[in-house]
């Protein structure tokens, strides 16, 4: 089931709703969602996740939605080997792949495991090929052999992931991923490993790989954030014809991250009218508990997760609070946040009145003023917010 968001919700530009602009996506079937924090996202520098945590994680991921998700790569370690095997034994909703390069060893680790959905990599882009060492003669093999192993052993899906396709030469990354598919593969993932790729080029990567494959093989995309453009790259390559988008919670990664996918399963959804299978009210959870094991914290003003996109703590904004779509893209509900009333520097007689109805403080009007005085007072000396007990003393001490 795709997870609608009330238009109702909604308040963003009726300039989205133009044919011009909604006839370039299909919108007949949800876009769906590969989420890869286990594996791509725990190559975050300093991010170790353990066993309990990657199966809290991935319990998270299914709440939210997310229709398959990325268990690891066993061959890394022991502990990797344990976390995979947990979380396919779960009997979670998402459906469990596998992370494998084009190797038979790798296969062999999660056929031992029994995985049943595996993807399987290899670098494309001559720049890499000559990085490893390899020939594009040695990539086809590997490609054929491993695809081919894998289907012959009862892999019932394998995806292909041509890596860096971004990068590589078109006619060779053809003859790959005709390789892959002649050799058994049930999808392709298209690849922009180093995040070079801009949103235009990304779409018509998309147009051009969907015309070699044909309409019976899923498109997947996958791409980096190194100019910050992920979520734009995400969208455009929906636009060119992907049904499946990679990424990650919060969207850690290698560099400047992958795609976050909730951020591109909102802008979707509110900007495109694209339907998506992910539960946005459970986003903020999920990266609350990714956040705590990867012992890190993301900007208060992140889209979809921040912890202050519903807090108001200018004077003119708070002036228009009681008209929530006045102030704010979509309803808070949307993601199930709180929307409240904070008091610092920047505030105005607006966050005094909300604030005391809120704590439940009788503030007379004509007191408000000197309440606001000693408020931006003590934010600015302390270059911080001022709490809610500072500001009943304050009122204490004014009124």
């Amino acid at each position: 089931m795709s997870a609608i968001i009330s238009q109702d919700k909604i308040w963003t530009s009726e300039l989205n709703r133009t044919d011009a602009i909604l006839s370039r996506f299909d919108r007949t079937a949800p876009v769906r969602f590969y989420d890869t924090t286990l594996r791509d996202g725990e190559q975050s520098v300093g991010v170790c996740f353990t066993p309990d945590e990657k199966f809290n994680i991935a319990g998270k991921l299914s709440e939210l939605g997310v229709d398959r998700i990325e268990s690891g790569f066993p061959r890394v370690s022991a502990d990797d080997t344990s976390a995979v095997k947990r979380i396919l034994d779960a009997g979670l909703k998402s459906e469990i792949w596998g992370f494998a390069r084009a190797m038979q060893a790798d296969i062999d680790a999660h056929l031992e495991l029994g995985t049943e959905h595996v993807l399987i990599e290899i670098s494309t882009s001559d720049l890499k090929i000559e990085a490893y060492g390899f020939t594009r003669e040695v990539v086809l093999k590997r490609v054929a052999d491993a695809v081919k192993h894998a289907k012959d052993n009862g892999v019932k899906t394998v995806n292909f992931f041509a890596v860096d396709s971004t990068r590589s030469d078109l006619a060779f990354l053809q003859d790959v991923y005709s390789t892959a598919i002649e050799r058994g593969a049930d999808e392709v993932s298209v690849v922009d490993t180093i995040g070079v790729c801009s949103p235009e080029a990304v779409e018509w990567l998309i147009g051009e790989v969907g015309s070699w494959v044909g309409p019976a093989i899923p498109i997947h995309w996958h791409g980096h954030n190194d100019f910050g453009l992920a979520t734009a790259s995400a969208v455009a390559a929906v636009r060119g014809g992907a049904r499946w988008i990679q990424g990650t919670i919060n969207g850690m990664g290698e560099r400047a991250g992958n795609a976050d996918i909730c951020e591109v399963a909102l802008a979707l959804q509110c900007l495109y009218d694209v339907p998506v299978e992910l539960d946005l009210t459970k986003a903020r959870e999920a990266s609350q508990v990714v956040q705590k094991a990867g012992g890190y914290t993301v900007d208060g003003w992140k889209p979809v997760v921040g912890e202050f996109l519903y807090t108001r703590e200018s004077g003119a904004v708070a002036n228009q609070f009681h008209i929530p779509k006045a102030i704010e893209p979509y309803s808070a509900d949307v993601v199930h946040a709180d929307r409240r009333i904070v008091l610092g520097k920047k505030s105005g007689l607006s966050n005094v009145r909300l604030k005391g109805e809120e704590l439940g403080l009788d503030i007379p009007e004509d007191r408000r003023a000197g309440v606001l005085a000693e408020v931006k007072a003590l934010g600015t000396k302390n270059a911080r917010l001022v709490t809610d007990a500072e500001f009943r003393d304050i009122v204490a001490r004014v009124v």
